[in-house]
């Protein structure tokens, strides 16, 4: 039993690199079409449901690694509060949400050599352990997002006041 848990921890560590790994290598028009990390959605309600939920509370506990690969981003802490600074940001909480997502995918796998109640746990193990970090991504995408707006209008009325 202990060689097939240790096997299996072996099998997420490269399930966790791998994903990590391929998101870090996706051009940036690849990630921008992929709907599901880039879209928001009404129950989202801007924001506010992460906010409901508390990720606020928990979110710096998790690790972050989104600078362990070479030229990686890190989104540990805001290093700039420009436009394209944020933007970036943003691109790379997609990058990061994307990630997980294949991460989590990847334990149906789990089906193909196990019987299917492992399938299950392994499964149910993805989803505890990638669900936070998405969330993660999406309340940060979502706040970052609004920031932006505010600042293009910002830069609408100076125009308007300027021009």
């Amino acid at each position: 039993m202990l060689e097939y848990a240790a096997l299996y921890a072996a099998i997420w560590i490269g399930f966790h690199f791998g994903s990590g790994y391929l998101a870090h290598r996706l051009p940036q028009r690849t990630l921008t079409a992929l709907p599901l990390v880039n879209d928001s959605y009404a129950w989202e309600h801007d924001g506010k449901t992460y906010e409901w939920i508390g990720v606020r509370s928990w979110k710096d506990k998790l690790p972050e690694a989104g600078a362990f690969y070479p030229e990686g981003f890190s989104k540990r802490r805001l290093q700039g509060r420009d436009a394209a600074y944020l933007e970036q940001f943003a691109l790379e909480t997609s990058r990061a949400e994307c990630s997980h997502w294949l991460t989590w995918g990847l334990s149906l796998t789990f089906f193909a050599w196990n019987p299917w109640p492992i399938g299950v746990v392994m499964i149910i193990y993805g989803a505890i352990v990638n669900i936070p970090f998405i969330l993660i991504q999406r309340y940060n995408r979502c706040r970052l997002t609004r920031t932006l707006r505010i600042l293009d209008r910002q830069r609408r009325r100076r125009h308007l006041r300027c021009g």
